[in-house]
C-alpha cells in the first residue's frame, strides 16, 4: 500500500531532510514515528530534500507499507469510520509530540502510478527577505532572513524574470558528481508584502543544490545596485560559479507546494522523469 504524506517543518533545528547518522532529520523523525505505529522500520521517498535550516509548508512524501504493516494500521483503527489511511496523519502527530516543529498535515492511499519526487512537475519555493524598509521582527526571525540597507524591489522583480526558462543553471548551483544542472525555471518574482518584507516566488521542474538561495543572493546584489539587471543572465551563460553575489542564509526559504500532473499521468511523468535522471548526459 503506497501511502501519500503532505508535510510541513520549521527546519530550524534540522540537519536537512535526509537521514543522517546521529543527526536530527526530517526524515528521520518521521520515519521513526511511523515504525513505532507501523511495529517495524520504512522508509520515506521525499519529492525535494531540503538543506538544514530550510523549512517547508508544502513537501510531499511517499511511503510503501507492506501487508502487516498495513493490517496493524487497519488494526488500530478499530471501529472508527474513516478511512485508515486518513487518520494515519493524527496518529503521527500523537507520536511526534505536541507544538513539535515537524507535522503530518494530511495522508491518504496514492493514487496508482504515484511517486512523491518522479511524478512531480514542479516545486514552489519562497523566500522572505527583510531590509531597512520593512524593519526586524524578532516573531518571524526563524523564517526570514534580514540585510543591510534598503533594496530596490523593483530591479530585483525585473532581473529575476530575466532568468526564466530552460537554461543550464550551473553558475547557480553547487555542483554534483554526474548531476545535471539544467533546470527549466518557469517563474521568479520579487513583491513587498502588507508588512514591506520582501518576498520572491521561485516556482521551477526541479532545482538543483542551493539553486534559490543563489538566484536570491543574485537578487539581492542587483537590489543593492552592485549587479546591474542584465548581469544576472550573464552570469548564468558563463556557467561557472561566481564571487559577484552571496547565497543567502537557510532561514528564509519555505518550500509552499509541489505540483502533480492528473492521475492519469502520473506513472507516465515518473517514468519519463526516471529516464531523464539516469542519464548522467542529460
Amino acid at each position: 500500500m503506497r501511502i501519500r504524506l503532505d508535510i510541513a517543518y520549521d527546519g530550524t533545528h534540522f540537519r536537512g531532510w535526509a537521514r543522517q547518522p546521529a543527526l536530527r532529520t526530517v526524515q528521520g523523525s518521521i520515519e521513526d514515528a511511523l515504525a513505532r505505529i507501523v511495529g517495524s522500520s520504512v522508509q520515506l521517498v521525499v519529492a525535494g530534500r531540503t538543506d538544514a535550516g530550510v523549512h517547508a509548508s508544502g513537501q510531499v512524501a511517499h511511503v510503501d507499507l507492506d501487508e502487516a504493516q498495513w493490517a496493524r494500521i487497519e488494526a488500530r483503527n478499530g471501529r472508527a469510520p474513516q478511512d485508515p489511511a486518513a487518520t494515519l496523519a493524527a496518529r503521527i502527530r500523537g507520536v511526534l509530540g505536541a507544538y513539535s516543529d515537524v507535522t503530518v498535515t494530511r495522508t491518504s492511499i496514492a493514487p496508482e502510478g504515484f511517486d512523491a519526487r518522479f511524478s512531480a512537475v514542479w516545486r514552489r519555493y519562497r523566500y522572505r527577505l527583510a531590509d531597512q524598509r520593512s524593519g526586524y521582527d524578532p516573531l518571524r526571525r526563524a523564517d526570514t532572513t534580514t540585510v543591510r540597507g534598503t533594496l530596490d524591489v523593483e530591479a530585483m522583480d525585473a532581473a529575476a524574470r530575466t532568468l526564466i526558462g530552460l537554461h543550464d543553471f550551473a553558475a547557480y548551483c553547487k555542483p554534483r558528481d554526474e548531476a545535471t544542472t539544467i533546470r527549466t525555471l518557469l517563474d521568479y518574482r520579487w513583491t513587498r508584502d502588507a508588512d514591506d518584507v520582501l518576498v520572491a516566488e521561485v516556482k521551477a521542474d526541479a532545482f538543483c543544490h542551493s539553486m534559490v538561495r543563489a538566484l536570491v543572493g543574485a537578487c539581492v546584489a542587483v537590489g543593492e545596485g552592485r549587479l546591474d539587471i542584465g548581469d544576472l543572465a550573464v552570469l548564468r551563460d558563463a556557467l561557472v560559479r561566481t564571487s559577484e553575489f552571496k547565497v543567502l542564509a537557510a532561514r528564509g526559504l519555505i518550500l509552499t507546494e509541489v505540483g502533480y500532473p492528473a492521475d492519469e499521468l502520473l506513472a507516465a511523468r515518473a517514468e519519463q522523469t526516471r529516464a531523464r535522471r539516469d542519464d548522467p548526459r542529460d
